[in-house]
């Protein structure tokens, strides 16, 4: 008998770690723009309509195997062990005498040995550059007083056979500079170099403008970022404007840390023009703890500034041939985060579709013109707004069809909100319901004891509900209206796909060669399309989602090259297979 229930004990505990084991192997997934505690405009001059959130040009960097984050006026740093849950630190890398409101601003961030070091944007010679070797527990120094030479998005490289660079420029007049620094002593070994400049006249997506047409001014090029790769340097930078869907991340390649560089063929190989948050510019590219290369860049809004902005993420690489790619297909739908070696040229898109693209909205109140349909629209630009941001509005959404749920993301518009800067101990609170007849309801999500700050909130469901109409009702807000720019559904709507997409045309003339319209056959039973770009058969790595058109103006191409392209239509139930490749010289 004794024996029989040692037996037992040993089986419930294989069990059990075989559980644990399971659960620790899920993968979880996120979801675009990243959902941490953006600060808000730290400057009141700089608003036009209103107060907001703003965040740019952000850096990851892995120290003793965490992720560190940082960007652009927030008055500190996170860091994750997951790319999922952020911990903000508050930290002011400023001194007494710096009379600026925007603490580090477009920052340089580098491992060197043992020590994490930072770097923020100015053109003084008197910024520090800070060192921490314990930076989750704040504490920092000055690696040296007074950094000799300054610089605008600066970057440092530290290259494998210890010698480092700095790369700086951000300007529609000035190159991207490059100089050796000493790493011992951070003083400048040389003169600075120039690198590079663009070229709108031969590469279509470096002209400036939301239509890419150089309206009133000529383009910027920012954010320089270095890589190396298989013994080539890939140099990395920002363009034509922050402000724009086209906002994207070109790359230069050559075999030394300050060149000569060439344009890799694909460009630029970070770019999201299309979809609910639009724009992949001024990021850095870094491999997770597990080898897979990532790359983060600047999202773009732009509707109560100019600079209103946030972050996303996006799986990358380098293919066989050494092209550097940024996989940004359905890029704001859920992704899944690595547990292990990725394949990232298939994208970790998960399959899991929007369930309630401009369907049917009945909400609380409204707030002027600021309709309900703008909460599912699909454009981050548009939103809905309450008339109070009191607790009780709310805000349904009606599926159309009984849908397979397993993901929403709530996305929060800064309508009348009043904070300038960081803000601490601010926090969003809610409850969504469901209901299969729009009469009985049940609870789905319980946040009304939340306390954290979650402007882009994303909840990936326990497991999958079978459900038709949701309810999000508001408890707490951290500040203003209670207005909502995307409640985004995800699932399946356990339908047919769409069929293939017929009469794809591409018209590509002499006239102007970075440009070409494309066409096609409106699908019936498609909200949207995917159009692939690229500059081989096997080299498809742009992608452009359009809603609610049967048409697109691609200005983005390099003159002299041919291009491939290909389309796809989406809807709830998935994506049709694609149709033929087109090549157009």
């Amino acid at each position: 008998m004794k024996n029989y229930w040692f037996y037992l004990y040993i089986q419930l505990l294989i069990l059990f770690s075989l559980q644990s084991s399971f659960a620790q192997e899920k993968r979880q997934t996120y979801c675009n723009p990243i959902n941490i505690d953006y600060g808000y405009c730290p400057i009141p001059n700089f608003t036009t309509t209103g107060k907001h959130r703003a965040t740019a040009d952000p850096v990851i960097t892995v120290y003793k195997g965490d992720y560190y984050l940082f960007s652009t006026n927030q008055w500190g740093y996170w860091w994750s062990n997951d790319l999922l849950h952020w911990n903000f630190i508050s930290r002011s890398f400023l001194k007494p005498y710096h009379k600026v409101y925007d603490d580090l601003c477009a920052p340089a961030v580098w491992v060197q040995g043992d020590t994490l070091l930072v770097f923020g944007s100015t053109y003084s010679t008197n910024f520090p550059i800070w060192m921490s070797t314990n930076p989750k527990a704040n504490l920092w120094k000055e690696a040296v007083d007074s950094f000799a030479i300054g610089g605008w998005d600066p970057d440092f490289f530290l290259d494998d056979d210890g010698r480092l660079y700095m790369y700086n420029g951000s300007s529609n007049s000035y190159p991207i500079y490059g100089i050796e620094i000493n790493r011992k002593t951070f003083q400048p070994l040389g003169a600075r170099k120039e690198l590079m400049l663009l070229n709108p006249d031969r590469y279509g997506w470096q002209r400036f403008g939301e239509y890419l047409d150089n309206t009133f001014l000529d383009p910027f090029m920012e954010g320089a970022w270095m890589t190396k790769y298989n013994s080539k340097y890939y140099l990395q930078y920002g363009a034509p404007g922050t402000e724009f869907s086209s906002y994207a991340d070109g790359v230069m390649v050559s075999d030394h840390p300050l060149g000569p560089f060439t344009p890799q063929a694909h460009n630029p190989f970070s770019y999201k023009p299309g979809g609910f948050a639009r724009g992949a510019g001024h990021g850095s590219t870094f491999q997770d703890t597990w080898g897979n290369w990532w790359h983060i860049s600047t999202m773009v809004i732009s509707v109560k500034n100019n600079f209103e902005r946030r972050l996303g993420l996006w799986p990358a690489g380098f293919d066989k041939d050494g092209t550097l790619y940024s996989n940004t297909v359905f890029g704001d739908y859920p992704t899944w985060l690595p547990n292990g070696k990725e394949d990232h040229q298939q994208g970790n898109f998960t399959g899991w579709m929007l369930l309630n693209y401009n369907k049917p909205v009945v909400v609380s109140s409204t707030l002027g013109s600021h309709l309900p349909n703008y909460a599912v629209d699909e454009n981050i630009k548009t939103y809905w707004s309450a008339a109070s941001g009191n607790k009780g509005e709310w805000l349904q959404s009606d599926l159309g069809t009984v849908s397979t749920v397993r993901a929403i993301q709530i996305n929060y518009a800064d309508q009348d909100a009043e904070f300038l800067g960081k803000q601490s101990g601010i926090f969003h609170q809610y409850k969504i319901y469901e209901s299969v007849d729009g009469k009985r309801w049940n609870v789905l999500v319980d946040k009304s004891n939340n306390k954290t700050d979650v402007p882009h909130d994303y909840i990936e469901l326990p497991k999958p509900v079978n459900t038709r109409f949701l309810k999000l009702e508001n408890i707490h807000m951290p500040t203003g209206t209670f207005a909502i720019s995307g409640f985004r559904v995800f699932g399946n709507g356990n339908g047919n796909k769409p069929s293939v997409v017929k009469d794809f045309v591409v018209l590509r003339t002499e006239k102007d060669k970075r440009s070409a319209w494309l066409k096609w056959a409106s699908s019936d039973n498609a909200y949207a399309y995917n159009i692939y770009v690229g500059i081989a058969p096997d080299k498809l790595y742009s992608c452009i989602m359009v809603h609610g058109s049967n048409d697109y103006y691609f200005k983005g191409m390099d003159k002299d090259l041919p291009y491939y392209f290909c389309i796809e239509a989406i809807n709830e139930n998935g994506v049709s297979s694609m149709s033929k490749i087109i090549k157009s010289e």
